[in-house]
Order: C-alpha cells, then sequence, then structure tokens
C-alpha cells in the first residue's frame, strides 16, 4: 500500500516545491508524481501515468482538489474512479474523502466550489485587462526591455559598428536590434510613399 502525491502548478513559471514538500511532511507521501499544466489540459502526462500505477488499498494524495480536477465533475469522476478501484483520496486541505453519502456531498460542495473560485478569478483578469485598455498607453504582452531612447542609440550605433559590438556595448540582443532595424526601415518606406 503506497501513498503517492500529486502536485500540479499552472504556468512553467511557477514552482512545484512548496507542494511537493507539503504532500512529504503532511501527506507522508513515498512516491510523488508532479507536472506543469493548466488545470483545463486533459492530456497531462504525469497524471495518467500515476493513475496507471496505482492499485488497490494506495492512496492518492493532492495539497488541494483543483490539483487534479479540472471542473467539479471531472474531480468528481476522477475519486469516483479511484473509490471503486479501491484507491483513497486524502486532499489536505479538506480530509480523507470516503465513499459515504456524507463524503460524496461534500467531494460536491468543495468542487463546485473550487470551479466557482477559478471562474472568478478568469472574470476578473479578463476585468482587469478591460480596465487596462482604457488606458491609452496599455500595450499588451511584455513591457519592453528598452527604451526607445536606447533602441534610437543602439541604431545609430550601427551604422559603423557591426551587430556583435552594438550587442556588446548596449546589451541590447541582435534579435531585437534586427527588428528594430526592419522597424525602421519599413517606417522610412511609408514614409517616402508619402
Amino acid at each position: 500500500m503506497t501513498i503517492y502525491g500529486y502536485a500540479r502548478v499552472s504556468g512553467t513559471s511557477q514552482d512545484l516545491e512548496g507542494q511537493i514538500a507539503e504532500l512529504r511532511e503532511r501527506g507522508h507521501c513515498t512516491a510523488i508524481y508532479n507536472e506543469k499544466f493548466t488545470g483545463t489540459t486533459a492530456d497531462r502526462k504525469e497524471f495518467q501515468k500515476l493513475l496507471s500505477e496505482m492499485k488497490s488499498g494506495d492512496t492518492l494524495t493532492v495539497t488541494k482538489l483543483d490539483r487534479f480536477a479540472r471542473t467539479a465533475e471531472d474531480g468528481i469522476s476522477h475519486i469516483k474512479e479511484l473509490m471503486r478501484k479501491g484507491i483513497k483520496v486524502n486532499i489536505l486541505n479538506m480530509g480523507m474523502v470516503e465513499d459515504t453519502a456524507m463524503g460524496r456531498l461534500m467531494l460536491t460542495i468543495l468542487s463546485g466550489f473550487a470551479e466557482f473560485e477559478r471562474d472568478m478569478i478568469v472574470e476578473r483578469l479578463a476585468e482587469g485587462k478591460a480596465i487596462a485598455k482604457l488606458n491609452p498607453d496599455f500595450k499588451e504582452g511584455r513591457p519592453k526591455k528598452f527604451s526607445n531612447k536606447q533602441i534610437d542609440h543602439a541604431m545609430k550605433l550601427l551604422e559603423t559598428e557591426s551587430f556583435t559590438e552594438v550587442e556588446k556595448v548596449t546589451g541590447i540582443s541582435r534579435s531585437t536590434l534586427t527588428r528594430a532595424r526592419r522597424s525602421l526601415k519599413r517606417e522610412e518606406v511609408i514614409y517616402d510613399q508619402m
């Protein structure tokens, strides 16, 4: 009888270490599977590998229900399937989910709250983005690493120096310099046609 842990974060820049430590300390997991995928992604290779590894008498431990369930229905479906196979489910912020009427009711309610929470986050992000777009200076995507003044200076240097030398002096990468140069040439063509 093995206690398995499963840790998941949504973004590649997020850290799994907190979940893994909690699964080891509080969950007493001897084997931990982890991956970086959004909860809405169905094809989670590590999770599928974990499901195929577990057998009757084993326990699956997660820190929160939404770490392995995409929706309330998905969570209920997974837990019912695991229970059918004789596998226990331990959700650290809820406790052991047992195959009883009360356990199933709790699972349904808490799964619904997890799904509601995700929907609210998506809604708040959309609202924040809509408000940000009202600002005339709003630019979608990453903020520029270099100011227009720095790029203009680099373009002037390129008139007499090589890309390698300008990259060394300014710290601006060759690809950024190439994009800026192309953009400058397009602007010149448009200006000439006027």
